[in-house]
């Protein structure tokens, strides 16, 4: 029981929010998942919250797989996740040692990036793919590096998924996948080169199960009252939401 002694009832509340926010999104509100990274930030700060929050991750990315498997958009898996790994790796040798205050301005810049990618997206209104290897790749490096440093890969896999123009559940389906293996790829470097994930850390994920789950299941309704035509302004203005909010925080 003195687990729930170590933190606050206003950071238990704040880390149950953070929890239910990513059951929503790995149901299929892509974009709201980062304002779980900020609420997850304030309680933990910004490199050791990845440690809490990977595991809760891996948990909703199984439930995503199992509802959504029949989905996946393999071609487009296999094109992002190598250099996702890439950028993974990239991440943990980079990300280490790293600053709190350089590691939050890290942050804060992606978070310009990423906004300026998607209004860029909505002015020009592309009509062609951009299938070419270049995109993928630098979508791909980017979403794995910032999904080591802190968990914000899913802003630009929704860029690379918008301009794809999926349909609802090839965007769902394909990003469960992607995320499932990223994430279980980048297990073992949080707990054993980052030391980021303990017996403590687990103990914290575990009663966050049932936010977690209550999220996913609230997701699942929402998702499924979402035209087809109407789930990528949803996804875009979440993206936006969730990146100008953590701008702000940071």
């Amino acid at each position: 029981m003195g687990i729930f002694y170590a933190y606050s009832f206003t950071n238990w509340i704040l880390i149950a929010l953070a929890a239910f926010i990513i059951g929503l999104s790995k149901a299929g509100l892509k974009g709201i998942d980062m304002l779980n990274v900020t609420l997850m930030a304030i309680v933990f700060g910004g490199k050791a919250s990845t440690g809490i929050v990977l595991p809760l991750l891996c948990a909703a990315d199984i439930m995503a797989v199992t509802y959504y498997h029949r989905h996946c958009r393999w071609k487009y898996f296999w094109k992002l996740v190598p250099w996702m790994m890439i950028g993974i790796l990239i991440g943990v040798f980079s990300g280490r040692d790293l600053n709190e205050y350089y590691f939050r301005k890290v942050m804060a810049i992606i978070i310009i990036i990423t906004v300026i990618i998607i209004i860029a997206m909505e002015f020009r209104k592309p009509v062609s793919i951009p299938a070419n290897k270049a995109f993928g790749a630098s979508m791909g490096l980017i979403s794995g590096f910032t999904t080591m440093l802190g968990n914000l890969a899913g802003a630009f896999s929704n860029i690379y998924f918008l301009a794809l123009r999926l349909p609802k559940n090839d965007f769902i389906g394909t990003a469960a996948w992607v995320f499932l293996a990223m994430n279980l790829f980048k297990l073992p470097f949080q707990v054993f080169y980052w030391n980021n994930i303990s017996s403590s850390s687990l103990k914290t994920d575990l009663i966050l199960l049932p936010a977690l789950i209550a999220g996913f299941w609230a997701g699942l309704k929402v998702v499924e009252k979402i035209k087809d035509d109407n789930y990528r302004k949803v996804v875009i203005v979440l993206t936006l939401i969730g990146a100008i909010f953590i701008f702000l925080r940071h």
